[in-house]
């Protein structure tokens, strides 16, 4: 018999969005952050370049506001990037006042720029190092809430869906089920980066979000659009390490395998060019030049300006044998943000009632076809702030007291050898990378699809207590959505870019939205 629990927040992830959601839910009730690692395995942890905010003396919002859209390319829902830029100072010196210590030139905030800002408006901390001092602070926040409870290695299997309802989440912890009843349930799980072969995500951003609701009926929005980051660390045997944003905000240059600079050939702005333009321009050069890598050169900035600057991408690159201080950098772009996600509004509210959504995992249109740089971890911040919010007024109005079902799983389990598992998992992010990656066409996502439904109908019906299994079911179930939205959208628009359908031709203002029907789906 699995053992029952009682919450009135359950909240699903503890990155930014998530703890920026405890910090308010809890004080208001019982709250559950569960997470299936340590609380600090999240893509917030490893975001290096920094947080944008319209804080210093020569920015506005307005400017900012301007930036985000058209950076999302002519999809952005206008009112939610309002509300972010409008809202987003406020999250930050509330974060400067629970301790935050982000870098500053003297007595003031040091910014910085990165690609297609027109302004200086990126904070930092520790250099490179802003989503572990963002993570830390809200962490030590969480942690004097004695109503807010952490379970780490706790993994969610599926939500639970009654008369109509989200009511909470089947928990997995050590092989046991656990389920686990809310009044209101927050998804801030982050993104679905290990799909793809090449990535910068961390092992944990699997899709678990998104293919859970979907599982119950919530509309998932703007699949299709997915940041690819132009510099990823390329090498044998290393990880794909991100190199920021910022490097290139600061002077490093892109050259091919020739040594020759070649953005001025693609974009006006050359380095500092949308993320979308700078990983095209790379993955053209690559096949320009034959070649599997381009280089990104700081050599010619001042050693400890690097070292001082960028101090854990220093390290870490010295790790594995690259001195960004001595040589050039080999780089590719490798799969990085998902635009779209589950669809909300203003207040994190999906279309399932009891559910919400925030962070990564949500799809509020602030981020259009494609992510201003550095607007994520300040998306966590307003919009886990504001799913609390719509959260707590839900169930402030909730009259419904439900009888739970008991769940008989042990029927419905299913399990799948290691190796297998291992086989079905490389074979679906080999075939994202290579098919439905930064360039694409009908050729290559049709070839996508044809690989990726044998692995779903297999997957698709069953019940898994292995967390690796459960992974794979999430994984394939995303990748398919976005492959199939992919082949919908028959434009180029933001990350979204069609060899065949080049331009943005009559109908791409459109938004594709996904649905469950049956064992299947339909895109509308």
């Amino acid at each position: 018999m699995s053992e029952r629990i009682y919450t009135d927040y359950l909240i699903i992830g503890s990155g930014v969005a998530g703890l920026r959601a405890a910090i308010e839910l809890g004080k208001k009730g019982r709250v559950l952050v569960v997470t299936k690692d340590l609380p600090t395995e999240s893509s917030t942890e490893y975001a290096q370049g920094g947080v944008a905010v319209a804080l210093s003396d020569e920015d506005e919002i307005g400017v900012h506001f301007e930036d985000t859209i058209k950076a999302g390319d002519g999809l952005c829902n206008e009112k939610s990037v309002k509300i972010l830029v409008s809202e987003g100072p406020e999250r930050i010196i509330e974060l400067i006042n629970w301790g935050a210590e982000f870098d500053k030139e003297g007595s003031k905030l040091a910014f910085t720029l990165e690609a297609a800002h027109s302004r200086k408006r990126v904070l930092h901390a520790h250099g490179d190092s802003t989503g572990r001092e963002i993570e830390r602070v809200l962490i030590n926040k969480v942690s004097t809430l004695e109503k807010v409870k952490k379970a780490s290695f706790t993994m969610a299997v599926d939500l639970i869906f009654e008369e109509g309802r989200c009511v909470g989440a089947l928990l997995l912890k050590d092989k046991d089920i656990i389920e686990c009843f809310s009044k209101a349930t927050i998804l801030a799980t982050g993104g679905a980066g290990q799909i793809y072969s090449r990535t910068t995500n961390p092992k944990v951003c699997t899709g678990d979000g998104m293919a859970m609701a979907f599982r119950i009926g919530a509309y998932l929005k703007d699949m299709e659009f997915v940041q690819f980051h132009p510099t990823a660390l390329f090498a044998s045997g290393v990880p794909a390490f991100l190199l920021s944003e910022a490097m290139r905000g600061e002077g490093a240059l892109l050259r091919n395998i020739y040594g020759e600079e070649f953005m001025k050939n693609y974009h006006p702005l050359k380095e500092l060019a949308p993320r979308d333009v700078v990983s095209r321009s790379i993955i053209s050069e690559m096949v320009r030049t034959n070649s599997s890598y381009v280089y990104l050169d700081m050599t010619h900035l001042d050693e400890n300006f690097l070292r001082n600057r960028f101090p854990t991408i220093y390290s870490t690159c010295l790790k594995f044998n690259f001195d960004i201080t001595k040589r050039p950098i080999p780089v590719s772009p490798a799969a990085h943000f998902i635009m779209g996600g589950v669809e909300t509004d203003i207040d994190g509210k999906t279309n399932i009632e009891g559910l919400f959504a925030a962070g990564e995992v949500a799809c509020t249109g602030v981020h259009g076809a494609n992510r201003l740089a550095s607007n994520s971890l300040l998306e966590g911040l307003v919009y886990g702030y504001r799913a609390a919010k719509g959260a707590i007024e839900y169930v402030e109005d909730l009259r419904i007291n439900n009888t739970f079902h008991r769940y008989n799983l042990e029927n419905h389990k299913k399990s799948l050898e290691l190796y297998e598992l291992g086989k079905m998992k490389e074979e679906l992010r080999q075939t994202m990378w290579e098919k439905v990656g930064v360039i694409r066409c009908g050729k290559s996502l049709n070839e996508a699809k044809d690989k990726i439904i044998p692995l779903y109908e297999r997957l698709v019906d069953g019940f898994y207590n292995d967390p690796l299994a459960i992974e794979l079911k999430n994984m394939v179930t995303v990748g398919l959505l976005i492959t199939y939205s992919a082949l919908e959208r028959k434009n180029s628009v933001g990350a979204h870019y069609r060899t065949d359908f080049k331009e943005k031709l009559p109908g791409w203002e459109k938004h594709l939205r996904v649905i469950k029907k049956d064992n299947w789906f339909e895109i509308i």
